[in-house]
C-alpha cells in the first residue's frame, strides 16, 4: 500500500514547512533532536554519541542520522563522508543509497554511476536504478560541452551565508527574494536549519544588501515564493499556516492587493483543500492564468504542475485547478514555474536531469497542447538542486544574430558548492549570448517525412522487503514481477498483454488520450495506473516520444495485519480526518480491484489510558474506517472492524518510558486480508 522513493532537500520551502511545530520540550540528546527535525542541533550531538557508541551497530545508526541531518541542511560534502561511515558499519542498503544520490548531486558521476550499479546488485533488483546509471552517463556528457553553451554564470553579490533563493523581478528593476537570513522577522530561530524564519526581501542586484519587503506580508512564521501581476497591484505568495490545532503546517497561497505605500491584508486563495502543500505562484503573461504547484493525491505523483483560471462568473473569483499534461509532469516533483513570453521554465527531478532539480523550459504548441519540456544543461543545471529560474529576453535587433550577441539575462537559485557562494540555497546570475558557431554535420542520409510516435513502456513490478515474509518491514526497492497479465482498456477496448521475466509491456499511444491499466498475477493484489496524452504536443525536433508507467503489485499475505500510514486521529475522538482520506480512497481502490477479498480493519492505541477506555475508542477508530469505506460503496459484507486497544503493541516498551515516537508507533490503523 505504500511506497519509498529517494527525496532531496530542495522544495527548501515546502519540506522544511513541514516540520514547523514549535517544541518546547528541551532536547538533551541528539536521537531526539533529529526525531523532532531539529537537524542544525542535532547533528553535534549525535557526533558526540557516536564517538561514545560501543557497537558497529550503534555506529552505523548514528552515522546515518548525521548523514541524514547535514543532507537536510543542504551540506552534501559532509553527508557523503558519513553515508560511507553509515555503509562501512553495516547500516544497510539505505546507507548505500544516500551515499550514491550524494555523488551524484556531487557531481562525481563516474563513482555515482558505480554505487548505483552494487545498489542495485545489494538489493537484488538491476531494475531500480537503470536510469540513474544512464543519467550519470548523460551528464558527465553534458559537463563537457557547457563550455559551448554560450551561457555565464555567476554568484549575485547581495547572498547571505544563509539561504536565499526563488527571485522575481520587481516593478523598479528590484528583486524581491525569500530568505532566512539574519533580517527575518522574529526573534525565534526555525529549529530545522537553526537560521530564522523564511521572509520576503528586496535587493538592487547590483548591491549587496538587501532589506525587507513589506514588513506586514511578513509573519512571524513562513513567507515566500511569490509572484506579481503586471502593474505590480497583486502580489500571491505562499505562507506556513496549520490545518489543526498543534498539527504540522501546510503551505497555501495567499494574495493581497497594494493599498497606498503597502499592502492589504493577505488572504489564501479559495480554491485550495487542508493538508495539501500549495506553493510556487506564477502568473500568466495576460494575468488570467495563475501556475502553481502542488501535492495534492490527484497529481501524477510527488509535486505536481497545476493552473487555475480567474472566472468572473465563479463566486470565489477562480475556476477548478486543472493538471497540467503528462509530459511536463511526471511521479517525481515538478515546481518553480515562472512565465518569459510564451517560454514556461520550471524544476523537476522527475525528468531526466543532471542530480537534483533541473531547470527545463516548454511551450504551448497550441491552446492546450504542452511542447516536450527541454533541460538547459550545464552550466546552468549542476548536480544539486537548480530552479527558480526567471529571465528577460534581449531586446529584438534587426538583422541576423551573430556569436556574442546577448539572447536572455537573468537570475536562478541553486545549492551547487560553488567556490563564490555563501549559504545552502543561492541566488546566480546568468547571461545567454550567442554562441560560436560549431563546424557544420554533413548528412547524406535522403530526408524522410516526419513520423511521429508516442512510445509507452510500462513495467510491472513487485516491492522488496528487508524482511520478505513481513509487509511491514522496510522497502528496499522494486523488481520486475513475471508472468503478470495487464488489461490495457482504451476507450472502453481491452486488450490483454502477459509480461515477460522483464516485466515489460510495450504499446503506441493514441492522440489524446486517455489509457486505463490493470495489472495482476495470481497471490497477488491486482493494481492499476493510468495515462493520459491530453496536452502532448507534437515536437519536430524530437518526432519520436517515450514515456513509462509502474505498476506495483502487493503479495497477499493473508491473515496478516498491514499498517495503513497517515492515519491520524484527534485526541480522544474517532472521526475520520481529511489527512486520513486520501489513505483510505486508495484501500477502496485496492477492494474494487480485487472484488473476491474481504478485509479487517483494525485499530491500536498507546498505551497510555485504562485499558477499557482504548478499547472503546479503537473499535470506535476502526468502525469509522469501515463507514467511510462502505460510504465509498464498498460491500459492507465485506468489511469488518476490530479494536484491539493496547493490548498488540507494535514496540513493546515500559508505558513510563516509551518515547513519542514509540507511542506513535503503538497509536495505528491496520488492515488485515481475512479471505
Amino acid at each position: 500500500m505504500t511506497s519509498q522513493k529517494h527525496i532531496a532537500p530542495f522544495l527548501l520551502f515546502a519540506f522544511l514547512i513541514l516540520g514547523a511545530c514549535n517544541y518546547t520540550i528541551k532536547i538533551k540528546d541528539g536521537r531526539t533532536a533529529y526525531d523532532r527535525k531539529q537537524y542544525a542541533a542535532a547533528i553535534p550531538m549525535l557526533q558526540k554519541e557516536f564517538g561514545r557508541a560501543k557497537t558497529r551497530t550503534e555506529k552505523g545508526q548514528l552515522a546515518y542520522r548525521i548523514a541524514e541531518a547535514y543532507r537536510q541542511n543542504g551540506q552534501d560534502a559532509a553527508a557523503l563522508n558519513w553515508y560511507s561511515q553509515a555503509y562501512d558499519n553495516n547500516y544497510g542498503a539505505d546507507a548505500l543509497k544516500g551515499y550514491a544520490y550524494t555523488l551524484k548531486k556531487l557531481e562525481r558521476y563516474p563513482e555515482a554511476r558505480e554505487a548505483f550499479k552494487n545498489l542495485g546488485i545489494e538489493i537484488g533488483s538491476p531494475y531500480e536504478y537503470r536510469k540513474e546509471i544512464t543519467a550519470c552517463d548523460v551528464a558527465a556528457g553534458w559537463l563537457k560541452i557547457a563550455p559551448q553553451s554560450g551561457y555565464k554564470v555567476e554568484a549575485a553579490p547581495f547572498n547571505s551565508p544563509q539561504n536565499d533563493f526563488s527571485p522575481v523581478f520587481y516593478a523598479d528593476g528590484r528583486l524581491v527574494f525569500s530568505s532566512d537570513r539574519a533580517l527575518g522577522k522574529g526573534d525565534e530561530n526555525y529549529k530545522w536549519t537553526n537560521n530564522k524564519f523564511m521572509d520576503l526581501f528586496i535587493v538592487d542586484p547590483e548591491a549587496a544588501s538587501a532589506q525587507v519587503f513589506d514588513g506586514g506580508l511578513n509573519s512571524e512564521g513562513n513567507e515566500g515564493t511569490m509572484c506579481f501581476n503586471k502593474n505590480y497591484s497583486e502580489i500571491f505568495f505562499v505562507r506556513a499556516v496549520g490545518a489543526y490545532k498543534g498539527d504540522d503546517q501546510y503551505c497555501k497561497i495567499y494574495t493581497a492587493q497594494r493599498a497606498g505605500d503597502g499592502w492589504g491584508e493577505p488572504k489564501p486563495l479559495p480554491f485550495q483543500r487542508e493538508k495539501i502543500n500549495y506553493l510556487h505562484p506564477a502568473l500568466s503573461p495576460d494575468g488570467n492564468t495563475l501556475y502553481f504547484s502542488c501535492n495534492d493525491s490527484e497529481g501524477w505523483g510527488g509535486y505536481d504542475l497545476w493552473s487555475v483560471q480567474r472566472s468572473a462568473k465563479s463566486e470565489s473569483g477562480w475556476d477548478e485547478p486543472k493538471l497540467l499534461s503528462r509530459n511536463l509532469n511526471t511521479p517525481g516533483n515538478e515546481v518553480f514555474p515562472f512565465f518569459s513570453a510564451d517560454t514556461l521554465y520550471f524544476a523537476s527531478d522527475g525528468l531526466p536531469g543532471m542530480g537534483g532539480l533541473d531547470i527545463f523550459r516548454t511551450y504551448k504548441a497550441d491552446r492546450n497542447a504542452w511542447a516536450p519540456p527541454v533541460n538547459l544543461k550545464s552550466p546552468v543545471n549542476s548536480g544539486a538542486d537548480d530552479f527558480g529560474f526567471i529571465a528577460t529576453d534581449a531586446p529584438t535587433r534587426q538583422g541576423v544574430l551573430q556569436p556574442g550577441d546577448l539572447l536572455r539575462s537573468g537570475f536562478f537559485t541553486s545549492n551547487r558548492p560553488a567556490g563564490d557562494s555563501r549559504g545552502g540555497d543561492d541566488i546566480y546570475r546568468f547571461e545567454q549570448r550567442v554562441p560560436p558557431p560549431q563546424p557544420p554535420k554533413v548528412d547524406t542520409t535522403p530526408a524522410k517525412p516526419l513520423a511521429y510516435k508516442m512510445i509507452l513502456d510500462g513495467y510491472v513490478l513487485e516491492k522488496i522487503f528487508s524482511n520478505p515474509e513481513d509487509p511491514n518491514s522496510k522497502v528496499l526497492g522494486r523488481k520486475p514481477l513475471a508472468a503478470s497479465t495487464v488489461q490495457i482498456d482504451l476507450n472502453a477496448k481491452k486488450t490483454n498483454v502477459t509480461v515477460g521475466e522483464d516485466g515489460h509491456f510495450s504499446l503506441e499511444l493514441a492522440e489524446n488520450a486517455d489509457y486505463f491499466f490493470l495489472a495482476s498475477r495470481e497471490g497477488y493484489l491486482a493494481n492499476s495506473a493510468r495515462f493520459s496524452t491530453r496536452g502532448i504536443a507534437k515536437d519536430p525536433a524530437n518526432p519520436v516520444q517515450t514515456y513509462e508507467v509502474e505498476i506495483v503489485l502487493d503479495k497477499i499475505f493473508r491473515n496478516r495485519e498491514i499498517v495503513l500510514e497517515n492515519i491520524y486521529y484527534d485526541y480522544d475522538k474517532w472521526d475520520i480526518r481529511p489527512d486520513a482520506e486520501p489513505t483510505l480512497n486508495r484501500l477502496a481502490d485496492v477492494l474494487r480491484q480485487n472484488p473476491g477479498i474481504r478485509i479487517q480493519l483494525g485499530s491500536h492505541t498507546d498505551c497510555r489510558g485504562n485499558n477499557n477506555y482504548n478499547e472503546d475508542l479503537s473499535q470506535k477508530r476502526a468502525q469509522s474506517a469501515v463507514n467511510y469505506l462502505i460510504g465509498k460503496g464498498i460491500d459492507p459484507g465485506r468489511l469488518s472492524a476490530l479494536g484491539y486497544g493496547e493490548t498488540q503493541p507494535a514496540v513493546d516498551c515500559p508505558c513510563a518510558s516509551c518515547t513519542e515516537s514509540e507511542h506513535q508507533a503503538n497509536r495505528r490503523t491496520t488492515f488485515k486480508i481475512v479471505e
